[in-house]
C-alpha cells in the first residue's frame, strides 16, 4: 500500500518551500512517521552528492536530513543547474546528460519525464509512510502548466493535496493566494487544500479577518501562520541574490571567543554554486561572513574566498574585470589567506583548458597556485575522507574539472602555497577539528587575535536548526489537519474559484483547456531507460501561522526560474541517448 503525501507549493519562489517542506519532516518523524521529501524538478546551483554518487539539489539533502533518513537521487530525479541565462546543465537521477535550451526541455523533453518522476515517487511511496513533495516556483505558471511535472502536474498524477505556501513579510499575500488558486483547471483547484502563511511579524488576531475573507472569497482554509525566524542558516536552492552587496551569512549569533573577530569575504561571481560551504565558517562564534563584488571590500578582510561556480571561465573574467583578480593576486604576494574552492581552486591556478563548460580553450589563470586545470565532459561525484592540518576531513566534489597539481604543499586534493590554498572539496569546513585548525592559521597569518570556539559542532548546530523548523510548524500550524490532509487527501468539495486556467490557445493540442497534464502519464522515451529509479539500484491552530529563510534567489537573469526551469532559448547540447 502506498504512503500519503501532500505538495508544499508557492505563490512564489522565496516563499519558503524548501524550509516548510524540511520543518513537516522534522515533525513528522519526531512523531514517530517514516517520512522523505521528494522534489521532481528542481533548479539550483547548490547541490549535493549522495552515496550512491548521485547529484540532487542540496535543498533536498537537507530535507533528507529532517527526515532523519539518507538522501537518495529518487528525491530528486531531475535537476537542472544554470550555465547561462538560457541554457541550463539536465542532470537526470543524479547524472549529467548535457546541457538544453529552455525550448528544447519545454518542447517535449520535460513532458516525457513525467514517466521517470511518478516511478521515483512511487518508490518512495512504497518505502514510508508518507512523501512530503516541494514544487517549483508557483503551480500558477500559466504558460507552462502543459509540460509541468513538479507542482500541479505531480499533484495530479499522485492524487496529492496542496497546501500553498505565501511569504507575507514581501505582502500581497492575500492577492497572491487569491490569484494562484483562481489561475488553476478546475481539476487542479480541486487538490489545493489550503495556504500557510510564512514570515509573519506582528499579532496573529490581526491577521485573523483577512483569513476569514480569504475562506470565504476560495472556500479554503489557512492551516498555519509560521513566525519570522532570523537566522535557521539553513540549506537552500539559491538562497543569495548574487547582485546583493554586502550581505550578511549568518548562522548563530554569539561573542567571539577570544579578542579579534575574523572577517570573511566570499567573492560573488556569476553563477556561484555551493556557497553553503562557507555557512560552517558563519556558525563559529566572532566570524563574520559577507558577500562582496568590488575590490576595495577585499581590504580589511582577513580571509577572502573564491566560491564554487558553474561558469569557471566566466568567473575569471569577472574577477579581471571588477579589479578583484589584482588584489588578490595583491593579497597573496602580502602573505594574506584566500581559499579558492571547486571552481575558486581552479581560478587561482596557472592555466585552464575548457573545451566543455564556456569552450574558451586555453585561458590564463590567477597563477597563484601551481595547478592546471583540464575540463572533461565526464563530471566528477564522490564523497572523498582524507585528513589535513592534521585532522580526519570529509567533503564531497562536483566537477568537470580535472587538477593536475604540479608543487606546493599538498591540501585535499589540491594545493596550498605560503597562505593561498585550494581544493576541489565541498563540504570540508563542516569538519569541526579542521575547520578550527584552519581558522588557527588564517587568524595567524592575518595578525588576528582570534580564537576558535573549542566546542563549536556544526552538526549539532544544523540539527538544533531542524528542529526550531520543526517546532515552527508543530507550534503554529493545525498539525492535526495537515495529517489529516497527508493521510487522506485533499478535503471533498471544494469551491472552484472564477475564472480558473486561461485556454492554452490554438494548437496546443489539450481537450481540457484549462492546463491539465496529460492522461494518461506519458511514458519515458526509448533511451530514457537510464533514468529511471530501477537504473540506481532504488485554519486553525491559531489560524494556522512563518517559517523564514534568506531569499531563495536565482542567479541573475533567471528570475523565473524556479518555476520555468530554464531561460528562453539557447543552443542545445545534449546525450541524445539519454534524453
Amino acid at each position: 500500500m502506498s504512503g500519503g503525501g501532500l505538495l508544499v507549493a508557492g505563490t512564489t519562489s522565496d516563499a519558503g518551500k524548501s524550509v516548510v517542506t524540511a520543518g513537516i519532516c522534522r515533525w513528522l518523524v519526531r512523531r514517530g512517521v517514516k517520512v522523505a521529501p521528494f522534489k521532481a524538478q528542481n533548479m539550483s546551483l547548490n547541490s549535493f552528492v549522495t552515496r550512491e554518487g548521485a547529484e540532487i539539489g542540496r535543498a533536498q539533502a537537507m530535507q533528507a536530513q529532517a527526515a532523519r533518513v539518507e538522501p537518495t537521487a529518487l528525491m530528486n530525479p531531475v535537476l537542472l543547474k544554470p550555465g547561462s541565462d538560457r541554457s541550463s546543465q539536465v542532470v537526470l537521477m543524479g547524472k549529467p546528460v548535457g546541457e538544453m535550451s529552455a525550448r528544447g526541455y519545454h518542447g517535449g523533453r520535460q513532458e516525457a519525464l513525467l514517466g521517470t518522476v511518478t516511478d521515483c515517487l512511487e518508490q518512495l511511496r512504497s518505502t514510508y509512510d508518507a512523501v512530503i513533495c516541494e514544487g517549483a516556483g508557483s503551480p500558477a505558471e500559466i504558460n507552462l502548466r502543459r509540460t509541468d511535472i513538479v507542482n500541479m502536474g505531480i499533484a495530479r498524477a499522485a492524487r496529492f493535496p496542496v497546501l500553498v505556501v505565501g511569504d507575507i513579510d514581501r505582502g500581497g499575500v492575500f492577492a497572491s493566494f487569491f490569484g494562484t488558486t483562481a489561475l488553476l483547471s478546475a481539476e487542479d483547484q480541486s487538490l489545493v487544500a489550503g495556504y500557510l502563511v510564512n514570515k509573519f511579524r506582528g499579532d496573529v488576531s490581526l491577521l485573523e479577518p483577512g483569513l476569514d475573507m480569504l475562506y470565504g472569497l476560495t472556500g479554503r482554509r489557512t492551516y498555519g501562520v509560521l513566525p519570522y525566524a532570523h537566522g535557521l542558516g539553513i540549506d537552500e536552492e539559491d538562497g543569495l541574490r548574487v547582485s546583493l552587496r554586502g550581505a550578511v551569512r549568518e548562522s548563530v549569533v554569539a561573542p567571539p571567543h577570544g579578542e579579534d573577530v575574523l572577517r570573511v569575504a566570499v567573492c560573488a561571481v556569476p553563477l556561484m554554486s555551493n556557497f553553503t560551504d562557507v555557512d560552517a565558517l558563519a556558525a563559529e562564534p566572532g566570524v563574520v561572513v559577507r558577500f562582496v563584488d568590488r575590490a576595495e571590500e577585499l581590504a580589511d578582510a582577513d580571509l577572502v574566498v573564491v566560491p564554487g561556480t558553474r561558469g569557471t571561465v566566466k568567473a575569471l573574467a569577472w574577477l579581471r574585470e571588477r579589479g578583484l583578480a589584482e588584489a588578490l593576486v595583491r593579497r597573496a604576494a602580502e602573505g594574506r589567506p584566500v581559499l579558492g574552492i571547486c571552481g575558486g581552486f581552479q581560478v587561482l591556478g596557472e592555466r585552464i583548458e575548457d573545451e566543455v563548460e564556456s569552450r574558451a580553450g586555453v585561458v590564463d589563470g590567477l597563477g597563484l597556485l601551481p595547478v592546471r586545470v583540464r575540463f572533461d565532459r565526464a563530471k566528477t561525484l564522490a564523497r572523498p575522507v582524507g585528513s589535513a592540518l592534521g585532522e580526519v576531513v570529509e567533503g564531497y566534489e562536483i566537477h568537470h574539472g580535472v587538477a593536475d597539481v604540479r608543487g606546493g604543499e599538498p591540501f585535499l586534493d589540491g594545493c596550498r602555497v605560503g597562505s593561498v590554498w585550494g581544493t576541489h572539496w565541498h563540504g570540508s569546513l563542516e569538519s569541526d577539528g579542521f575547520r578550527r585548525r584552519f581558522l588557527e592559521e588564517v587568524a595567524r597569518a592575518a595578525g588576528r587575535r582570534f580564537v576558535p570556539a573549542p566546542d563549536t559542532c556544526f552538526g549539532v548546530l544544523r540539527e538544533e536548526q531542524l528542529d526550531r523548523l520543526g517546532d515552527l510548524v508543530e507550534e503554529h500550524a493545525d498539525t492535526d489537519a495537515l495529517w489529516r490532509l497527508i493521510e487522506g487527501g485533499a478535503p471533498p468539495g471544494l469551491p472552484f474559484v472564477p475564472p480558473g486556467a486561461p485556454p492554452l490557445g490554438a494548437g496546443a493540442g489539450a481537450s481540457e483547456s484549462r492546463g491539465a497534464a496529460p492522461d494518461p502519464a506519458p511514458q519515458s522515451p526509448e533511451g530514457l531507460e537510464m533514468g529511471r529509479p530501477e537504473a540506481l539500484g532504488e485554519a486553525r491552530k491559531s489560524h494556522g501561522p512563518d517559517v523564514s529563510q534568506p531569499a531563495e534567489a536565482t542567479p541573475q537573469g533567471l528570475e523565473n526560474a524556479g518555476s520555468a526551469g530554464l531561460g528562453q532559448e539557447a543552443e542545445q547540447h545534449v546525450d541524445e541517448e539519454a534524453l
